[in-house]
């Protein structure tokens, strides 16, 4: 009762008549997962050929028990008087597990036939977020006043993919899913799996949102790798697994927030901009300032300069000033060797001036009254 691999020197159009029956399964596609093949009377006689096409798995049952299987292409004789050969590869130990053990819970064939299982990659398989889902997104992260830490914005998500499985044990597949069917297909998992899926992928959301990972929300569709990876790390899948099936291939496709996620975003970008605006050293401005420091002589020349720019402008830049020496933009203490540049006082008068030397305020004084140089 065991297959022997066949030698075939014949042409494809006499391959029938060398045997007494000639086994085959047409190709089974990316929608047939099991199909069930046997004889006119239901029983396999010996030297009959059983043919495996690339990408099948074919095992060949008696009364509920696996006579012998194989998942290596090629055609094989049946020899009963044999014993198993299980040209298995990668499923060899699976077969013999089976070979054993089988029993269909009970339930009996009554006769002989070769269950083909689909081995290859199953493609196309859509999933989608029936409801947003949470997400920490910490490419908009919140400074928390209190901790001093920062802390990811939480949005709400929608993601569109797909995925592809494979049959990765046939025992358990086909003792916990298709049994002993005429013909299964993935259409009557689909659903169920689908709903794992999505259950699998929400439970990967979350560990991308974890300060270990720090995902961009809107660079999931990009993290295919890590998707997959966490995936397999955390077993996330284990309910599809324990069917004898596994997910090869993860792919998010589009990523949408809800109108609540979007205006969040939108305030977030606005306050940065303000932010920006207000609390850094821009432009022109922002150079000016940087002259001045850097140009110890002429620092306070520069800095009323640049201060007639500002009431010019309106004080628009007294934010960016602040902001600068409160250590949120360019300090220019660090540029003038730990020295701040002298603060520009009111005028008193049209005789109000600077000293060239020191810059201290003089008051059409002859000499300085802070250093002694003399102005006159």
């Amino acid at each position: 009762m065991g297959l022997i691999k066949a030698a075939v020197k014949a042409t494809a159009s006499t391959l029938h008549d060398q045997w007494k029956e000639y086994i085959r399964c047409e190709d089974l596609g990316n929608d047939v997962l099991m199909k069930r093949v046997s004889t006119p009377n239901g029983i396999i006689s010996k030297d009959s050929a059983i043919q495996v096409a690339p990408g099948q798995i074919a095992i060949i049952f008696e009364n509920g028990k696996v006579l012998d299987a194989t998942a290596e292409e090629g055609i094989y004789t049946f020899d009963q008087s044999q014993s198993p050969s299980f040209f298995a590869g990668q499923f060899g130990e699976v077969f013999k597990e089976m070979w054993t053990r089988f029993t269909y819970n009970g339930g009996t064939s009554k006769e002989q036939a070769v269950f083909y299982i689909n081995a290859k990659e199953i493609i196309d398989n859509k999933f989608g977020t029936p409801a947003p889902v949470p997400f920490q997104d910490w490419s908009h992260p919140i400074p928390n006043q209190m901790t001093k830490e920062m802390t990811p914005l939480r949005v709400n998500v929608k993601c569109f993919g797909k995925y592809t499985f494979k049959i990765s044990d046939p025992s358990t597949f086909m003792s916990k899913i298709a049994g002993t069917a005429e013909e299964y297909r993935k259409d009557e998992i689909l659903e169920q799996m689908r709903s794992e899926v999505v259950g699998a992928f929400q439970n990967v959301l979350n560990e991308l949102g974890t300060a270990a990972h720090k995902t961009p929300v809107l660079e999931l569709p990009s993290a295919t790798d890590e998707i997959k990876k966490a995936m397999d790390e955390k077993v996330f899948d284990q309910p599809i697994r324990d069917r004898g099936i596994s997910i090869v291939g993860f792919v998010i496709e589009s990523v949408t927030l809800d109108d609540e996620s979007n205006k969040k975003i939108d305030q977030y970008e606005l306050s940065s901009n303000a932010y920006m605006q207000q609390g850094k050293l821009v432009g022109s401005f922002g150079d000016a300032v940087v002259d001045a420091a850097n140009n110890p002589n002429g620092a306070a020349n520069s800095m009323m300069g640049v201060g007639m720019v500002g009431m010019a402008s309106g004080g628009m830049m007294q934010g960016a000033v602040a902001g600068a020496f409160n250590g949120q933009g360019t300090d220019v203490t660090q540029i003038n060797g730990g020295q701040a540049a002298p603060e520009a006082p009111k005028a008193e008068g049209e005789a109000a001036g600077f000293c060239p030397k020191c810059g201290a305020a003089v008051n059409g004084d002859a000499f300085c009254s802070k250093c002694g140089n003399k102005l006159k």
